[in-house]
């Protein structure tokens, strides 16, 4: 059983489970493990680790259009470096400071491999679930696609700072913020935008239409990518660059555009069913934990 078959078993028990964060009584809540065999390349510091690992639940907060409040963390390594901690605990404190909220703290372990696994708490009266696309509303994704994709090649190329500040991803909470009294649904892009909009059309139960020229490609990808295939591949498919996609009905795109802090690209629309980019179907590929 893979990742996404486990998540569906859950969600059949779990009536609070499917989405990016749970909603319980005004807040939200998430949480996220991230491994260093999987989710840090070789030269990843510790504050980029603590940014991204506490950021990344950040970015789940966002993604229900949610304010985010405070963070805690499980830190785990074979052995307690000082120097690495304290770089842990700045990197996620900076990333909560960043987005308003507050790290407070967590749990510290031994472990084989080093983990960091986070929690976020965040608030909302009127969370954006993935479940109320409609056909005729606009596709649109912020920010820009494939970063992290680009980083991956430059850890492996040895350009190892350029590579962690591509790493140090801003989490949309602003964003997020901005765009819930006009989204109809939202998820964040942690998978990829190909698999991101699957997960939308299964919660949503429509389709997808969407133009490759529109998808806007970070200029970090264009200066990694091999050619116009690769390029694709990085901003459709890598993932683990914690955008927002998410829909609008088309009368209110400009209204939001105008609201959200970051900019935003309209990328298709929705239909009653099937998933196309340029007219051909587009596959439910992405990113996999533990791949």
């Amino acid at each position: 059983m893979d990742e996404r078959a486990a998540l569906r078993l859950l969600e059949g028990t779990l009536s609070d489970a499917g989405d990016d964060a749970a909603v319980i009584d005004g807040h939200v809540l998430t949480t996220d493990m991230l491994h260093e065999t999987t989710d840090f390349p070789d030269g990843t510091t510790r504050y980029t680790a603590g940014w991204r690992s506490v950021g990344a639940s950040l970015s789940d907060v966002a993604a229900m259009g949610a304010n985010a409040v405070a963070s805690v963390a499980v830190y785990a390594a074979p052995e307690f470096d000082p120097d690495d901690l304290e770089s842990f605990v700045a990197g996620a404190s900076d990333v909560c400071e960043s987005v308003g909220a507050r790290y407070v703290g967590g749990d510290l372990d031994t472990f084989e491999e080093f983990t960091a696994s986070t929690t976020v708490l965040g608030e909302t009266d009127d969370p954006v679930l993935r479940s109320g696309a409609k056909p005729g509303d606009a596709l649109c994704v912020t920010g820009t696609l494939g970063r992290s994709g680009a980083a991956l090649r430059l850890f492996e190329t040895g350009e190892i700072e350029r590579a962690n500040e591509l790493f140090r991803f801003e989490p949309r909470v602003a964003a997020g913020r901005a765009l819930a009294p006009f989204a109809t649904a939202m998820m964040d892009s942690s998978d990829g935008l190909a698999r991101s909009v699957h997960q939308l059309a299964e919660a949503s139960e429509c389709g997808f239409e969407l133009d490759g020229e529109s998808i806007p490609v970070a200029e970090s990808v264009r200066e990694v990518a091999t050619d116009a295939d690769d390029e694709r591949d990085l901003s459709l498919f890598f993932g683990e660059d914690f955008e927002l996609v998410f829909t609008v009905p088309k009368a209110t795109v400009e209204d939001a555009r105008e609201a959200s802090p970051t900019p935003i690209s309209v990328v298709g629309s929705v239909t009653e069913d099937g998933i196309q980019l340029d007219d051909e179907a587009l596959p439910d590929r992405g990113y996999t934990h533990g791949e």
